[in-house]
C-alpha cells in the first residue's frame, strides 16, 4: 500500500516548489519595501531634523526680534521725552524771542524819539548860540541901564527920606482913622441891635405870644406849618396874613435904620432830617429852599426892596433839636428871619 501511495504521489503534480518561489517572491518584495520605507523614514528623520533646527533657529530669531523690538520701545520713548523737552525749550525760545522782539522794538521806538530829541536839542543849541550873541549885547546895555538907574536911586533914596517922615505922619492919621471906623462899625453894631430888637419886639407885638413863635439868639422863628403844607413851597393864605405883618414891620424899619448901615433881611429854610416822599423837590435842602424864597417874594410883593432881602435854605442840616420825636420834628421844620449886616 505504501508503494501505491508513493507511485500516486509520483503521479501526481507537485506545488511546493512554485508556492516557496511564490513566498520568497513576497517575502523579498516586502523586505524592498521595507527597505523603502526605512530609506523613506532615514530621509523622513532628516528632513525633520532639519525643519526642527530651522524652526529653532527662527525662534532664536524672533527672540532676538522680540529685544530689538523692546529696546526700539524703549529708544522711542526716550526719543518721544527727548522730543517733548525739545519741543518745550522751543516753546520757552520762542516768548524769549518775541519778548526780545519786543524789547528791541522799544528800544528803536526810543532810539528814534532820542534821536528827534537829539535833533531838536541841536537845533536848540544852535539858536542858543545865536541868542547868546544878542544876551551879550544886552547884558552890555543892561550894565549901562543898570549904572543909570544907581543914580536915580540914590536920588530916590534922598527923596525916600523927606517922604518917610511925611510916610509917618501918614500912617498915625491911618491909625487914627482905622479907630474911628472901629468905633462906627461897633455903633452901627449896637444901632443895628436895638433895630433888631425893636423890629422883633415889633412882631412878637403883632403876632402876639404864639407856642408856634420864638426868638432864639438873633433869629425870629416861626413854625414851617404857619405858612406851608407838608412836601409843599406855595405859601397857605394864613401863611399870607402873617407874612403881611411882618412885611409892615420890615417897611417900617426901612425908615427908621440910618442909610450908612449896610442891612438886610435873611430868610433861612430849614427841613427836619426825613427824606422827602412823592414831592416835586429832589431833596430836603431843594425844599427849604423853595420855602426861603416863596416868602422872600411874597414880601417883594408887599412892598419891601428886594435890595434888603436874601433867601437861604439849610436842609435838614442845622437842626434846632437832635431829638427823633415828631415834636423834634416839628421844631426843626421852620423859617428863620435874621436882621444882619449885608
Amino acid at each position: 500500500m505504501a508503494l501505491a501511495r508513493i507511485r500516486r504521489g509520483e503521479s501526481g503534480m507537485n506545488y511546493w516548489p512554485g508556492f516557496v518561489d511564490a513566498l520568497s517572491t513576497l517575502i523579498l518584495s516586502i523586505i524592498f519595501l521595507l527597505s523603502v520605507f526605512v530609506v523613506v523614514q532615514f530621509y523622513l528623520q532628516q528632513e525633520v531634523q532639519g525643519k526642527d533646527t530651522a524652526l529653532q533657529q527662527l525662534s532664536a530669531q524672533i527672540a532676538q526680534l522680540g529685544e530689538l523690538l523692546s529696546m526700539e520701545k524703549a529708544g522711542r520713548t526716550n526719543l518721544e521725552k527727548q522730543l517733548g523737552a525739545v519741543q518745550a525749550s522751543l516753546a520757552t525760545a520762542q516768548s524769549e524771542r518775541d519778548k526780545y522782539k519786543s524789547s528791541y522794538e522799544a528800544a528803536a521806538t526810543n532810539a528814534a524819539t532820542a534821536q528827534g530829541k537829539v535833533n531838536d536839542l541841536s537845533g536848540q543849541l544852535a539858536g542858543q548860540k545865536e541868542i547868546s550873541g544878542q544876551a551879550l549885547t544886552q547884558v552890555e546895555t543892561l550894565n549901562q541901564q543898570i549904572a543909570a538907574l544907581r543914580q536915580q536911586l540914590a536920588a530916590l533914596s534922598a527923596a525916600l527920606d523927606v517922604s518917610t517922615k511925611k510916610g509917618t505922619e501918614s500912617q498915625q492919621r491911618i491909625s487914627d482913622l482905622g479907630q474911628r471906623l472901629n468905633i462906627a462899625l461897633a455903633q452901627h453894631v449896637q444901632e443895628l441891635s436895638r433895630y433888631r430888637s425893636d423890629f422883633f419886639g415889633k412882631l412878637r407885638q403883632i403876632l402876639g405870644n404864639r407856642p408856634d413863635m420864638r426868638i432864639v439868639g438873633d433869629r425870629f422863628v416861626l413854625q414851617s406849618e404857619v405858612f406851608f403844607d407838608t412836601g409843599r413851597a406855595d405859601l397857605k393864605p394864613e401863611g399870607r396874613v402873617e407874612l403881611d405883618a411882618v412885611a409892615n414891620a420890615i417897611v417900617g424899619l426901612e425908615g427908621q435904620i440910618p442909610a450908612d448901615i449896610p442891612w438886610v433881611l435873611r430868610v433861612d429854610g430849614h427841613t427836619d432830617v426825613r427824606p422827602i416822599l412823592f414831592s416835586q423837590f429832589r431833596s430836603n435842602w431843594d425844599l427849604s429852599a423853595a420855602r426861603a424864597i416863596s416868602v422872600v417874594q411874597y414880601l417883594i410883593v408887599k412892598g419891601v426892596k428886594p435890595s434888603r432881602l436874601v433867601a437861604a435854605g439849610f436842609g435838614e442840616f442845622q437842626p434846632i433839636d437832635p431829638g427823633v420825636t415828631e415834636d423834634a420834628y416839628r421844631r426843626n421844620r421852620r423859617i428863620e428871619f435874621k436882621l444882619t449886616e449885608r
